[in-house]
Parts: structure tokens; sequence; C-alpha cells
């Protein structure tokens, strides 16, 4: 299978192997080490903690249930989210590590894996072709925008917390 899923089975695929090596990853991790500052943070030159990588994955995961919920509703989406431009992702990610800041470890995981859950209903819910033959937005499918913010994190946050694991020894 490519990297990049082309269709709805792939896509399901890579969204359920990513989480699966990723919670993995994420249960061995102490919870007295969660809130520890070790991981590479999404903005150049940063520390953030192991909740921070769920809350950035968290806080994309709803907004791809937003975008969906506000696209079936044909109401109009301000991407990436209201108040951030494109350019701005560093701010948002930063946004999403104080909006869960004072959540658990415990409770992060929960919501997250909830929210994939929903993701993962949703795809089922949608055709292969309003997933990957029609324009979503700008040049990209429906399926592609959920796999940029669903499983291409994922591995991408799976490198640093493996990384951070093995740097605390853990």
């Amino acid at each position: 299978m490519s990297s990049i899923p082309k269709n709805k089975e792939e896509l399901e695929n890579a969204i359920k192997t990513a989480a699966e090596k990723l919670f993995a990853d994420y249960r061995t991790i102490p919870h007295e080490c969660s809130r520890v500052p070790g991981v590479e943070g999404n903005v150049k030159g940063t520390e953030i903690s192991v909740c921070d990588t769920v809350a950035y994955l968290l806080g994309w995961g709803i907004l791809v249930i937003k975008w969906h919920t506000l696209k079936s509703r044909g109401e109009k989406i301000d991407f990436p989210e209201s108040g951030y431009n494109w350019n701005q992702l560093g701010d948002l990610a930063t946004n999403f590590h104080e909006q869960y800041k004072d959540w658990t470890y415990e409770k992060l995981l929960d919501e997250y894996e909830t929210t994939l859950k929903k993701i993962l209903t949703i795809i089922s819910w949608t055709s292969n072709k309003d997933l990957y033959e029609k324009t979503w937005y700008k040049k990209y499918t429906f399926g592609r925008m959920i796999q940029f913010n669903t499983s291409s994190p994922m591995k991408n946050i799976r490198t640093k917390i493996r990384r951070f694991k093995r740097t605390k020894s853990i």
C-alpha cells in the first residue's frame, strides 16, 4: 500500500494502523511523564509534552469532524479554523495545547480515541466517490483532507514519541 491512501479502504486502514501503533506507544508512557516537555514541537525550536501531542491530534480530529458537519449542512467552512490561516498552523497547534492543558493524559487519550471512531464512522458513511473522486477543498478531495489531518500527523507524532521514549529511557 502506498503511504498516501487512494481510496476509502486504504484511508480506513491507514488511520486504523497508525492509531494502533501510536496508541501502543502512548500506553507505555507513565502518567507522570505525560506532561514533561521533551517532544519536538510543531513550532521550530520548541519542546512540548506527550499530552500536547495528543491535544494536537485531538484538535485536528475535531476540526475534520467540524468541516464535515458544516459542509454537510451547506455552510461555509473557515479553513483551517476560524481566526487562523494556513500560514498560522504553529499558532493553531499552540491553541490546541492550551485548550487541553488541564485534561488528564487518560482523558486526552480516551477523547482522541472517540474522535477517531467518529472520523471512521464518517468515512464508512461516505462513498468512495465522495471521498476520492470529487474536489472537496481547493484541489484536494475529502479523503485527502482527512488523511492530511489524521494518519499523516499520527505517523509524524509517533516518530517524535518514540524519540522521546528513547531519551527518557521509557
